[in-house]
């Protein structure tokens, strides 16, 4: 899986185009895109990618998913604010298993205000995970670091993994300042999975920097009643 967010100001898909085919993931989730956005990934990744959803917007929260596995059920959703939609859907994988996959970009809090939105959609998709205690993936540029509250009980909350753990820190944002990266953009996972490689990719015209990793669903996952 990879994600990345594409920075909506930003007018150069070629290079993440060519990141894309190079590193040649199953999966790919897009934030901050846009008409134009959607328009260049959908035309630079159908011939790879046939099953896909987009949503533009040009406030900063669009978000688009395309794949090379099968989606099922997939859907938008406005778990807090109609300006910010997140994505769920099943993805069929090649051995038959059907996981659940969370797309997501929550509103980062503004100056002066509470991160309470951002902190209700998190704890929203981790409770569903919970409840469901289905194989799931959250992935996406979450506005926030590993280490606050916020991101912490989402984990615990969801019963989530963070594959980066005890791997290094895989920093992400921002782009232009190597010294002073944090992490915002993840991949989580329930504990169905194992975890094969991870890595931050080459900077793109963005303030981001890409991310990707391999998870594997276990046998034991696959097993009646698990």
């Amino acid at each position: 899986m990879l994600t990345t967010n594409v920075y909506v100001k930003a007018r150069d898909s070629g290079a993440l185009l060519k990141l894309i085919h190079d590193t040649d993931p199953d999966l790919v989730l897009a934030v901050e895109t846009d008409e134009w956005w959607c328009a260049r990934l959908g035309e630079g990744l159908q011939s790879k990618y046939p099953h896909h959803l987009t949503y533009p917007l040009s406030n900063g929260y669009g978000i688009a998913l395309f794949s090379r596995l099968e989606l099922v059920d997939p859907g938008f959703r406005h778990l807090v604010d109609e300006a910010v939609p997140s994505i769920k859907t099943g993805l069929r994988l090649r051995c038959g298993a059907v996981i659940d996959v969370y797309g997501v970009h929550p509103q980062p809090p503004a100056p002066a205000q509470d991160s309470t939105a951002r902190d209700t959609e998190l704890v929203m998709v981790g409770r569903e995970i919970r409840r469901t205690q289905r194989p799931a993936v959250v992935l996406g540029d979450l506005n926030d670091v590993a280490w606050s509250r916020t991101t912490t009980r989402f984990k615990e909350v969801g019963g989530l993994l963070d594959p980066r753990r005890g791997r290094g820190f895989f920093n992400t944002y921002p782009a232009g300042m190597p010294g002073m990266r944090y992490p915002l953009d993840y991949i989580f996972h329930t504990p169905h999975f194992a975890v094969g490689h991870m890595r931050v990719l080459p900077r793109i015209e963005s303030d981001h920097l890409p991310f990707t990793a391999t998870l594997c669903l276990t046998e034991a996952a696959m097993q009646p009643g698990n």
